[in-house]
């Protein structure tokens, strides 16, 4: 059984390379929003209208068919609320697909709900294993989670693969597809939702926008998949700084579109920087890359700690023995972790 999660411990000032987050900070419209507050709106329940409204329309779906949530990990809460209630004629315990490796909190989430856990195991390449995924739906599958591009391979996943499981599953299962690096690749399986109604698409705001701290995130589906979640969520788990601070970052293309090119060029950075090494890597769709670098995996990155940098370590995950996961944020955080790592590489021969 999986354990709780851990926060990893305070950074300090430290180069943050280790947990996909956004290191050039907000837009600086999300502090002047958030600055323009009254003593009153920090008193009252916020109102949601206009939040709701500009949000949908800049994903691109009517606003009654998403729900804002406070973080995504809220929206993984959401969607097990409504999934794993149901449990079959035999009372048995209602089961979960898990696509390993994956984010922590799916399977944490599944268990504090009583849900049983089903692990689908990675390829060698980590390709989709769409084949094994569909002999892992049984009658008791209330829920699939697929991410794309998935963490911590950064590996994207074809729409016609996330329609074969949505269309497999038993009727009252939900597939939840989990977009949170979306921005850095333009990949979505959202057109989907109007002919899968079982699919469930969830957006962070934490990655390309740099609100992690504020905590939004934000799901997506059909009416009708969107109606039992709707009655699971908390009315009011937005707070009115992240609901400012949202609409905010919402207007401001160019900071994000600086951001996601920064991202392009510091993935291609890491790729030559590995191709130099005799590194495997992964080319990744999101705003990190996994590389292999074997044994010195533990020592690697204790090194680069000793320097301030700090990066993850991923032999714990299935199938990432030797692995390890770096964010390919600002170009001149990339340039530093490499030569960092080059120092690293060359006292090691």
């Amino acid at each position: 059984m999986t354990g709780p999660y851990r926060r990893p411990p305070p950074t300090g000032d430290g180069l943050r390379l280790h947990f996909n987050e956004n290191t050039a900070g907000c837009s600086p419209r999300v502090l002047e929003a958030i600055a323009r507050l009254k003593p009153t709106d920090f008193a009252f329940y916020p109102d949601y209208d206009d939040v709701y409204r500009e949000t949908a329309a800049y994903l691109g779906v009517p606003d009654d068919q998403m729900i804002i949530t406070n973080g995504l990990d809220e929206g993984l809460i959401v969607a097990a609320i409504a999934a794993l209630q149901r449990r079959g004629t035999d009372g048995a315990a209602p089961e979960t697909i898990v696509i390993r490796p994956a984010f922590e909190m799916y399977a944490i989430t599944v268990q504090s709900f009583g849900g049983t856990v089903v692990d689908v195991m990675p390829r060698e390449d980590f390709e989709f294993p769409v084949e094994n995924t569909l002999r892992a739906i049984t009658e008791r599958t209330r829920l699939v989670f697929i991410t794309s591009p998935n963490n911590p391979t950064g590996v994207r996943i074809a729409n016609a693969d996330i329609a074969k499981v949505s269309e497999s599953v038993p009727s009252d299962a939900i597939v939840f597809v989990d977009e949170a690096y979306h921005d850095f690749c333009g990949d979505t399986c959202l057109p989907l939702i109007a002919t899968h109604r079982n699919l469930v698409v969830g957006r962070t705001f934490a990655k390309a926008h740099g609100l992690a701290a504020l905590r939004v995130g934000a799901l997506m589906g059909s009416k009708e998949v969107m109606v039992p979640l709707q009655f699971a969520a908390p009315p009011y788990s937005l707070n009115v700084c992240a609901a400012a601070g949202l609409r905010a970052a919402l207007t401001d293309d160019v900071r994000l579109h600086w951001y996601v090119s920064q991202v392009r060029q510091s993935r291609e950075l890491f790729y030559r920087f590995c191709d130099s090494q005799g590194i495997q890597y992964w080319p990744s769709g999101a705003n990190f890359v996994l590389a292999r670098v074997g044994e010195i995996a533990p020592e690697l990155t204790g090194f680069l700690q000793s320097r301030g940098i700090y990066i993850r370590n991923k032999t714990g995950d299935y199938g990432c023995d030797g692995c390890i996961r770096v964010t390919t944020g600002v170009v001149e955080h990339t340039e530093r972790c490499l030569a960092a790592m080059e120092e690293f590489l060359c006292g090691a021969r």
